[in-house]
């Protein structure tokens, strides 16, 4: 089984906001998104890039994965920010509204010639329409090691304006899009993260949807405030419940009398190999989060 990395808790924090930077540095974030597009004004684009490629060099995030989000790739700033970014040497780099597997050929060329360190991954956010419908060829990139694709982001309020839907409790017209992008995700390999929820007040309404996105199959939340971590970081581990049905799987596979068998009994339910390697995922989650 590949290295798990928790990705349940994932946080934007505004690249042109210095205190924030710093904030965060102390924040139970699983991965830190350092936001140079929608957060930061026309005016104040540089200033940011500046700022957040030098807190990233700087250091001090300890165990929170770095991510950059440059500005899309037809604008004026994304050569600049690019180029910054490698310099910094992130975990990995976001690149907005990605609506077709070109726009990572491009990228991927772009960093081979900018001499990126080979453990820079590159993210894809998935919000507009052309990207739905071609999430699948998007995904599909990821086979090529050129294009550097390792995780689908969603950008449900992008989606939202592109289509007119309206944000309902359940998420009814968005989760044919929503199982699209996890499927494609899926098929070749990728980590998806959920969209945002943006009514701060509403709590309940958060911790339902964070189950929803777990349920449907993503690995985290993308969050707007650190106010969200703990409940996005509580949801999208495996619980004591979930933790003890695995490891009590596991254990049972290995016994010597079910050595080769492909399906059990155990505790009255029929049980498969694949239950055990899902079991096995549950725990070396719980292992990479704890450790």
């Amino acid at each position: 089984m590949t290295t798990i990395r928790p990705r349940r808790s994932v946080l934007y924090m505004p690249g042109s906001n210095a205190r924030a930077l710093e904030k965060a540095r102390e924040i139970a974030a699983d991965v830190l998104i350092l936001d140079l597009e929608d957060a930061v004004a026309p005016e104040a684009k540089a200033a940011a890039r500046e700022q957040v490629c030098a807190a990233v060099k700087a250091g001090g995030y300890g165990r929170r994965e770095l991510v950059i989000r440059t500005n899309g790739v037809d604008t004026a700033w994304f050569g600049d920010d690019l180029g910054a970014a490698v310099e910094a040497k992130p975990d990995a780099i976001l690149i907005p509204k990605v609506s077709a597997p070109e726009t990572l050929d491009q990228i991927g060329a772009q960093l081979d010639s900018l001499k990126a360190q080979p453990t820079l991954r590159v993210w894809a956010m998935i919000e507009t329409p052309l990207a739905i419908l071609q999430a699948e060829a998007i995904a599909r990139a990821a086979r090529n090691p050129h294009s550097r694709l390792s995780c689908f982001v969603m950008g449900t309020n992008d989606l939202a304006k592109e289509t007119r839907a309206r944000f309902v409790p359940g998420r009814a017209p968005m989760l044919p899009w929503l199982t699209s992008a996890i499927l494609a995700a899926r098929a070749h390999g990728l980590d998806i993260l959920d969209g945002v929820y943006n009514d701060l007040k509403n709590e309940e309404g958060f911790l339902a949807e964070c189950e929803q996105g777990r349920d449907l199959g993503f690995d985290g939340k993308t969050l707007i405030h650190p106010a969200q971590v703990a409940t996005a970081n509580a949801v999208f581990a495996p619980d004591e419940a979930e933790l003890a049905q695995a490891r009590a799987i596991i254990a049972a596979f290995a016994l010597p009398e079910n050595q080769g068998r492909g399906a059990i009994q155990l505790g009255g339910r029929m049980v498969e190999l694949l239950h055990a390697e899902m079991a096995k995922r549950v725990v070396a989650l719980s292992e990479a989060i704890a450790g």
